[in-house]
């Protein structure tokens, strides 16, 4: 199913899941906090930025990429996937909280955020008990992605990517390739 969302600033993948350590699941052992915080009103959402060596492309240098404008993908399409079989999905209400959290943001700090593809990270997990997503920079370049755009994905895979659905989270994949939001 090909669903459309308005992406802010840069382009990372963002999925929602249950998945126990998103940084192991997703980047592998190898994986690099860089930051944490805690983001929304009631700063109740741990932000991560990671690094994940073996998911970076190559084909830049760093100082390449460092001065490259980054590319807005807000607006760009991307296709939905549930994660099968049914069982141990996030409770869509707490992916809620991330998307509320998002929103906030949005409001108070900037609309779009910048996700780099080299050790700056390439990588922005979130997440609230149950509920864990991430963007994934996927694109030779720094990508900008809106913070609306991430919280509206969140909040039509948590709650259609559930057992009565045979699926345990999903995730939307960019028609290009460039980055992968998971709920």
């Amino acid at each position: 199913m090909k669903i459309s969302f308005v992406l802010a600033s840069v382009v990372f993948g963002a999925v929602v899941s249950a998945t126990p350590v998103v940084q192991e699941a997703v980047c592998g052992v190898d994986s690099q906090v860089l930051s944490e915080s805690w983001i929304g009103a009631k700063k109740n959402v741990k932000a991560t930025t990671l690094f994940c060596p073996g998911l970076t492309k190559v084909g830049r240098s760093v100082l390449e990429e460092r001065q490259a404008a980054p590319v807005n993908v807000c607006g760009a399409t991307c296709n939905t996937n549930c994660f099968s079989p049914a069982g141990g999905g996030p409770d869509p209400n707490e992916c809620h909280v991330i998307a509320d959290a998002l929103r906030y943001e949005s409001e108070n700090t900037g609309a779009i955020f910048q996700v780099n593809n080299t050790a700056g990270g390439n990588m922005i997990a979130m997440q609230y008990r149950s509920c864990r997503t991430f963007f994934l920079n996927q694109d030779l370049q720094p990508l900008a992605y809106c913070r609306t755009d991430w919280a509206a994905l969140i909040d039509w895979i948590a709650p259609n990517c559930q057992a009565t659905q045979n699926a345990h989270g999903g995730n939307c994949v960019a028609s290009d390739q460039r980055w992968v939001q998971h709920a």
